[in-house]
């Protein structure tokens, strides 16, 4: 049975919502953070004490929180944009083909991007994403959360099971999972990107996918668009999934510092298993808080929130631009740090990053600029 495309919630409001755009350009800093620690050869390197503290920020905070928050914001949006088409007068077979198209130009984009730039892309995977799923924006919510709930299962063991590869052999997530060059040029990184891209590709979408879906449910029902509205639900989940989420990052976290030494193969299992399964929990509540954010934000604007906005308005361009910069600064065609910086400072790196893309962003509002890779997404998906 299909139902209504329309999301249960009302009439819609006027204006473009400040929460989703806040949501967009905070995802960025946790991307980053996530990002560039894959970039270095030795993550202990540096100063022990704040590697590990920042490690535990890691895993409680930004390991497999980053990419959940990405995965529902990337649902959210989809619905989004199908509401945007039909009250533009669209059909239901224009907006999906519209929908699908764009995801192929995503994937598109993203193979450009790995092969070009580095080796981490979740355009393709979004895109890819948009392609399998497009046709769930006509299902009912019980098709989502059945959907969202079945896939959680295969997902949640794709993770857990490159955790548990590192942590049972005593390795670092962040070595088992890096893209550093290791004194490599661009030739030579070449074909082990080309390889490896397909295999990377269709294991990432099956790990989103929770995401996506439950994204989709959220956006009927307008939790990011109309804050104040749902503010009493948007405070009880979003402090349920964030106690959750840190709470199944612990154990974990834990093994990796080296407070944990040595636990059974069982405890190792629950672990790897319990961090990621909560970490979707972590980017859900990630989404709420800065929907409750934004509530205050929208009533008192301040330069900072314009900012970000801004951000999240063109974070295409500005996922993009981080890669870039983490070319320029860990490779050796650019500054070659990777092999001078440790865990700290590679996350002193991305909030660095993060911060001139903030800036970028913000000049770029000023000029109207939309931002390059929206505005090329745009040309290409609408012809």
């Amino acid at each position: 049975m299909t139902t209504s495309i329309e999301a249960p919630s009302g009439p819609r409001t006027a204006g473009r919502a400040l929460a989703p755009d806040l949501a967009r350009g905070a995802m960025l800093l946790a991307i980053a953070f996530a990002h560039a620690p894959l970039f270095v050869t030795d993550v202990h390197r540096g100063p022990a004490a704040a590697n590990a503290i920042t490690d535990f920020f890691h895993l409680l905070f930004v390991n497999n929180h980053a990419r959940p928050l990405f995965a529902f914001l990337f649902g959210y949006a989809l619905v989004q944009l199908l509401d945007r088409r039909l009250q533009g007068g669209d059909g239901w077979v224009s907006a999906r083909k519209l929908l699908r198209r764009r995801g192929w130009w995503l994937i598109a984009i993203g193979i450009v991007h790995t092969v070009v730039l580095v080796p981490i892309d979740i355009l393709g995977v979004y895109g890819l994403a948009a392609v399998l799923l497009v046709g769930l924006l006509r299902r009912g919510d019980a098709s989502l959360l059945w959907t969202a709930g079945l896939t959680l299962v295969p997902a949640t063991l794709i993770v857990g099971a490159g955790m548990w590869f590192a942590l049972g052999r005593d390795i670092s997530t962040y070595t088992a999972g890096t893209v550093a060059a290791g004194g490599r040029g661009f030739w030579e990184l070449l074909p082990e990107r080309l390889i490896a891209w397909p295999f990377g590709l269709v294991v990432a979408v099956v790990a989103v996918i929770p995401g996506v879906v439950l994204g989709m449910w959220a956006a009927r029902r307008r939790f990011l668009d109309e804050p104040v509205r749902h503010r009493g639900f948007l405070i009880r989940a979003t402090v349920i999934t964030t106690t959750v989420s840190v709470a199944g990052g612990v154990p974990a976290a834990l093994i990796q510092t080296g407070a944990w030494a040595e636990p059974s193969q069982a405890a190792l299992w629950a672990a790897v298993l319990a961090q990621p399964l909560t970490g979707y929990a972590g980017g859900i509540g990630m989404a709420g808080l800065v929907a409750l954010v934004a509530i205050g934000a929208a009533r008192r604007r301040n330069r900072l929130t314009t900012m970000v906005e801004a951000l999240g308005r063109r974070s295409m361009s500005l996922y993009l631009f981080q890669s870039v910069a983490f070319v320029l600064v860990f490779y050796p065609f650019g500054l070659g740090l990777e092999d001078e910086l440790g865990l700290a400072g590679a996350t002193a790196v991305a909030a660095g990053t993060w911060l001139v893309s903030l800036y970028l962003a913000d000049l770029m509002r000023r000029v109207g600029h939309r931002g390059p890779a929206e505005i090329l997404l745009r040309r290409l998906a609408y012809r």
